[in-house]
């Protein structure tokens, strides 16, 4: 699956999406393979201030759980509420739903963010 081109990606395969001073979370489609089939996903609560980098939910698979980190320093403003019954919906369409979205306090730290060429070669997608 190709990666989307308009997004800003972490290291630990974490996708963003800009708009204004929000940003909107999910996971790119190598995650979703490594993962396997997603079982349930803990949702970060609304209102919580996060630092980029900072553990803010999990995705758990038939392999194992693994956690989500903030891309970006915020605060959660939103989150997809029908992914804890229908957590395939992110295998279905990895850049197409997102998970939760962060407020963003420094938008200075997208550019520590791979684009997404940059992602795709240190991916191996």
């Amino acid at each position: 699956m190709e990666t989307g081109k308009d997004l800003k990606y972490s290291k630990t395969h974490e996708w963003v999406r800009v708009q204004g001073e929000l940003a909107y979370v999910g996971i790119s489609a190598r995650a979703c393979e490594k993962l396997g089939e997603l079982v349930y996903i803990e949702l970060p609560r609304l209102d919580t201030r996060v630092k980029q980098g900072d553990e803010v939910c999990t995705v758990e698979s038939v392999k194992a759980a693994s956690p989500l980190y903030a891309p970006v320093s915020g605060t959660v403003v939103e989150v997809s509420a029908e992914l804890e019954d229908s957590p395939e919906q992110i295998q279905n369409d990895p850049y197409g739903k997102y998970i939760f979205v962060i407020r963003m306090s420094d938008t200075a730290e997208l550019d520590s963010l791979l684009d997404a060429q940059t992602y795709e070669a240190e991916a191996g997608e």
